[in-house]
Order: C-alpha cells, then sequence, then structure tokens
C-alpha cells in the first residue's frame, strides 16, 4: 500500500480543517517546501496536495505554491482543487505534477472528466468526498444527493483508474478510517481505492493494509505526531511482500 502524506494549503499556508469546515483551518506547518522536504526524507514516493482555496472557488488560487514544491522536491506529487478545465490540467501535468484530482467536476461536468481521461488516462484521479453517503462538492461546502457508490460506479465506466475517497465526518478527526464504507467501495468498482480521512496511527495504517487498499492519505496525524511516517511507509511497505501493495 502507498503511504501518501497531505500538504492543505490555503492562502499560501499549509493547513489542517476538521470535517471539512474551513472555520476550523489552522497552520501545522511554517515551510511548504520544507514540510514537503520532510515527507521525502523520511521516505515518502508519493504526496498529496490540495489547493483548498482552488476547491472552494472553482479555480486555482495556490497552484504557484505547489509548482514550487515540484521544483524543489523530486517525490512524485498528486494534486486535487479546483482543477475544473482542461486548462488546469494540462497547466499541472505540464509544470511537472504527476497526477490531478476532478472532484467537483466528477458531478457537474463529467463529459470534462471524459476527455481529460480520454487524453491523460492514468494521470487522472477522480476525489469522491461523502457526507453521510452522499457526495460533497465546492470544498465540501456543496453536498449533492448522488450516493458514493453510483458516483463511483460511473466514474469506472467512463475509465477512471484511481478514485481517492474522504469520509468527511473523519477528515481531520483522527478517529480512524471508515474502514466500512471503504470496503463497500472496493467491492464495487474495480479502480484503486485511495483512503482519505481519519488515519490516526499505525494500527490504522495496518487496517488499511489489510483491506488491501492501493494508498492511503495521511494528514494531520503525521503533524500531530501520533503517526510516524517513516514506520507508517514501512508497515506499508511490508504488507507488499505479503500480496498488498500499489505500484507507482
Amino acid at each position: 500500500m502507498l503511504v501518501l502524506p497531505a500538504i492543505d494549503i490555503i492562502d499560501g499556508n499549509c493547513v489542517r480543517l476538521m470535517k471539512g469546515d474551513y472555520s476550523t483551518a489552522h497552520k501545522v506547518a511554517e515551510s511548504i517546501i520544507d514540510t514537503a522536504r520532510s515527507f521525502e526524507a523520511a521516505g515518502a514516493k508519493f504526496m498529496h496536495m490540495v489547493d483548498l482555496d482552488g476547491a472552494k472557488d472553482g479555480k486555482r488560487v495556490n497552484s504557484n505554491a505547489i509548482i514550487e514544491v515540484r521544483k524543489n522536491c523530486n517525490i512524485k506529487i498528486e494534486v486535487g482543487g479546483g482543477i475544473r478545465t482542461m486548462d488546469s490540467v494540462e497547466y499541472y501535468l505540464g509544470n511537472g505534477i504527476d497526477r490531478v484530482i476532478l472532484g467537483s467536476a466528477a458531478i457537474k461536468d463529467p463529459d470534462f472528466v471524459c476527455r481529460a481521461i480520454d487524453k491523460y488516462a492514468d494521470k487522472i484521479a477522480v476525489g469522491i468526498d461523502a457526507k453521510n453517503g452522499f457526495v460533497s462538492a465546492d470544498g465540501w461546502t456543496d453536498t449533492s444527493e448522488i450516493n458514493f457508490i453510483d458516483l463511483a460506479k460511473q466514474m469506472e465506466k467512463i475509465g477512471v483508474k484511481y478514485i481517492i475517497f474522504t469520509d468527511i465526518s473523519k477528515d481531520g478527526m483522527l478517529s480512524g478510517p471508515n474502514l466500512t464504507m471503504l470496503d463497500e467501495l472496493k467491492s464495487a468498482v474495480s479502480c484503486n481505492i485511495i483512503a482519505s480521512g481519519g488515519v490516526a496511527n499505525l494500527k490504522d495504517i495496518i487496517n488499511l493494509t489489510d483491506l488491501d487498499v492501493y494508498g492511503a492519505i495521511c494528514g494531520k496525524a503525521i503533524y500531530s505526531g501520533s503517526l510516524d511516517l517513516s514506520q507508517a511507509i514501512e508497515v506499508a511497505h511490508a504488507a507488499k511482500y505479503n500480496g498488498k501493495g500499489a505500484n507507482l
């Protein structure tokens, strides 16, 4: 299983939220670049970055900060937040980002997702963020009436290979990932599932490797010190040799 440390950005700062509530945003690191370098030094091969301002506003806001990380680190990077046009997809991929995440677009403009998949294939992931089982959009400020499984199946049909799933009620709460919903999702589609939200400690990493998901995003647990990134990567790497793991 792949462990992806996370950097969320508001106003150029590295922050964390609780349950996706922007009013709870608090700064967790002084330097985005130094934080990314620390993840790389810990052995991470892939990093998850989100432009939270972009997610809410529907356009790139903190893209310059993200590209600066790309220029200063060798770690692979996936980026989400405000990517609603092919221009934004091409901007990030053209500047060395390895994978872009389409979130709200999956609900509001599935034709755009189709075009992106047709052109860039596995460089495209879809983020499915759910509240009480229903998909949220626009930086989690708008909840739809679409069930997360139904959207995942729709995305699978158009060729999406990577789904990043977040149970919003777990995000930033250090209460453990929603293993039930993740298992349901993994059983429903053949896509690579990346779990996001709730990881608190090494036991959660072990539980996710047992579930055999493709990857796990870890944010607050790393910043709070309840999860040692190097140790998490080691455990996930060991699981690979038990038949569970991920290819980059």
